[in-house]
């Protein structure tokens, strides 16, 4: 890991195209900016681990749950509620 210290409104560069600002300090927060092409992904890391979390969890879920499901979910749109 390379470890740089910034002060406030500079930045560091990532491959020519991505360059990291910082724009603001707190006592325990820095705010980056990021500017980099469109082309780039860029994502906080807790996202990412929600992402592979539901990932999982969509893929450890069995066909005969997955039918049982869908045939619930079509049942209860056609469904007539009698709570008016």
């Amino acid at each position: 890991m390379l470890v740089i210290t910034r002060k406030l409104n500079e930045s560091i560069f990532i491959d020519d195209s991505i360059e990291i600002v910082v724009l603001e300090m707190t006592k325990d927060k820095v705010k980056l900016g990021v500017k980099a092409p469109r082309t780039v992904k860029i994502m906080r890391n807790e996202l990412i681990a929600a992402e592979n979390t539901n990932v999982e969890a969509s893929q450890a879920l069995s066909k005969d749950a997955l039918d049982a499901l869908m045939k619930f979910k079509n049942n209860s749109n056609g469904s007539n509620d009698s709570r008016e």
